[in-house]
C-alpha cells in the first residue's frame, strides 16, 4: 500500500505569502501590485518603440545607428523586468519559526511560602554585541524567536525578515537581506531607463523641429506620443531617481530606510558602518546567503528536547517500568501474605500448638521464601514516593537461625485488599 503523502513546507506556510509552481516561487500578499508595475514599465517602453524611435532608425545612416536607440530601450526593458521579477519572486531573507517558545530563557520567580513555584518570567529583550558595541535584540511573539540583529517583523507578509529594509508594495515583497541588492539594481537601472526615454523623445521633437515643425508646439502636435512620454518620464524619474539617491546614501552609511526612519532622531552611533567603501562592497561583492526555508520539502515532525530546570516536575515514567513497578507490587503482596500466615503459624509453635514435623515444614518453607525474596527487588529500591520518601519499616523474622527481611507495616504504594 502507498504511502500518503506528507505535507510540503510552502503548503503548510503560517505567513501571507503566495507560492506559485508548487512552491519554486514566493511572493508576497499583494503580488497582483506587481503586476501593475510591469504595466507602468511595460507599456511605455512599447509607445516609445512604436512611436518614437521607429523614426529614429533612419536619422543616423551610419553603421545603421539608428537601430540601436530601438535596441537599446528594448534591452533595458527587459533588464528592469527581470531584475523586478527576480526581487519580488524570491525569499527576501526569512527567519524560520518555531513551534515553542525557547525554553532555555524561562526562569521562575522566588518561591512562594507554601513552595510552589512562582510566575515564569521571560525575557523580551536581549543584549548582543556586534562590532564591539551592544545592541538590542527583541523576542517576536509571532515567530517565538529572538530576532537576529537588524531583523524586524513584517506586519503584511506576517514573517520576520533578516535585515529588513521595507516592504515594498510596488514590487509586492518584503525587501530585506537576500533581494536588497537585486532591489537596488532594479530601481536604479528603471532611473536610467526613464532617462534614456525622455532623451531619446527629446531628441526626435528636436529633429521634427528641424525638419517641417519648425515649432515646438507643431513638433508635439505631429508627434503626441512624445509629448506623452515626456510627462510621463518626468514624473517617474521623481520617484525611481529619488529611490536610487535615498538608497545610495542607505547603503553608504550602511543603514536600512527601517533603521534611518525610527533611529536616525536618537543619535546612536551604527554598529554596522564599516566605511562607505566596505559597506558598497558589503552589498554587492558578497555571496547572496541562501535561504534557510526548502518549500518544495515534506514537513519534518520536530523533536521536542525534554523541558530544563523545572521547578517542582515529576519525570514520566517509561512504559516498560511502570509495568514492572506493578509487576513488584504483585510479587511483594503475595510475599506480605505469606510472612504473615508464617507469624501466624510461629505463634502457634511458642504457644505449644502443632508437633515437630508442622515446625519442621514451617522452617522450610521459611528457606524457600528466603530464596525467593532474594531475587525479587524490595519496594523501597524500585519505587519511592516522590515526595513521603521511604515510608515502610522492616522487621526481622529469625526461624530456625534464618533471617528474612520483610516489610510488614503500610507499603508506599496502596494494596489490593486481599493481599493485606
Amino acid at each position: 500500500m502507498a504511502q500518503p503523502q506528507r505535507q510540503r513546507v510552502y503548503e503548510a506556510w503560517k505567513g501571507n505569502n503566495r507560492f506559485f509552481f508548487g512552491g519554486r516561487l514566493i511572493f508576497g500578499p499583494d503580488a497582483k501590485s506587481l503586476l501593475f508595475s510591469v504595466a507602468l514599465i511595460f507599456v511605455p517602453v512599447a509607445v516609445f518603440c512604436a512611436f518614437v524611435a521607429r523614426h529614429l532608425r533612419h536619422q543616423f545612416p551610419a553603421y545603421n545607428a539608428g537601430y540601436t536607440i530601438l535596441a537599446v530601450a528594448i534591452v533595458l526593458a527587459i533588464y528592469v523586468l527581470l531584475l523586478l521579477f527576480i526581487t519580488a519572486a524570491q525569499d527576501p531573507g526569512i527567519v524560520p519559526r518555531a513551534s515553542h517558545p525557547p525554553e532555555e530563557e524561562f526562569q521562575y520567580d522566588n518561591l512562594s511560602l507554601a513552595d510552589t513555584p512562582g510566575r515564569l518570567v521571560f525575557p523580551r529583550v536581549k543584549d548582543v554585541m556586534v562590532n564591539g558595541m551592544p545592541v538590542k535584540v527583541k523576542y517576536c511573539e509571532t515567530c517565538m524567536v529572538f530576532r537576529p540583529p537588524r531583523c524586524s517583523h513584517c506586519s503584511i507578509c506576517n514573517n520576520c525578515v533578516e535585515r529588513f529594509d521595507h516592504h515594498c508594495p510596488w514590487v509586492g515583497q518584503c525587501i530585506g537581506k537576500r533581494n536588497y541588492r537585486y532591489f537596488f539594481l532594479f530601481v536604479s537601472s528603471a532611473s536610467i531607463l526613464c532617462i534614456y526615454v525622455f532623451a531619446m523623445s527629446a531628441l526626435y521633437i528636436k529633429i521634427l523641429m528641424d525638419g517641417d515643425y519648425p515649432t515646438v508646439w507643431k513638433a508635439l502636435r505631429h508627434s503626441p506620443a512624445s509629448l506623452a512620454l515626456l510627462i510621463y518620464c518626468f514624473i517617474c524619474l521623481w520617484f525611481v531617481g529619488g529611490l536610487t539617491g535615498f538608497h545610495t546614501y542607505l547603503i553608504s552609511t550602511n543603514q536600512t530606510t527601517y533603521e534611518n526612519f525610527r533611529y536616525r532622531a536618537d543619535g546612536r552611533l551604527n554598529a554596522y558602518d564599516r566605511g562607505c567603501l566596505n559597506n558598497f562592497l558589503e552589498v554587492f561583492y558578497t555571496k547572496v546567503p541562501p535561504s534557510k526555508h526548502k518549500f518544495r520539502e515534506p514537513i519534518q515532525e520536530e523533536v521536542r528536547a525534554p523541558p530544563a530546570n523545572r521547578a517542582v516536575e515529576r519525570e514520566e515514567e517509561p512504559v516498560g517500568a511502570r509495568t514492572k513497578v506493578e509487576d513488584d507490587l504483585d510479587i511483594g503482596g503475595d510475599l506480605l501474605k505469606i510472612s504473615q500466615r508464617h507469624n501466624c503459624d510461629g505463634i502457634d509453635i511458642e504457644m505449644g500448638g502443632g508437633d515437630r514435623n508442622n515446625r519442621d515444614e514451617t522452617v522450610s518453607n521459611t528457606k524457600s521464601i528466603s530464596k525467593t525474596d532474594a531475587q525479587v527487588p524490595t519496594f523501597e529500591d524500585e519505587v519511592q514516593h516522590p515526595s513521603q520518601g521511604q515510608r515502610s519499616r522492616s522487621s526481622d523474622l529469625t526461624s530456625e537461625g534464618i533471617t528474612t527481611s520483610i516489610p510488614v507495616s503500610e507499603p508506599a504504594f496502596p494494596f489490593r485488599r486481599e493481599a493485606l
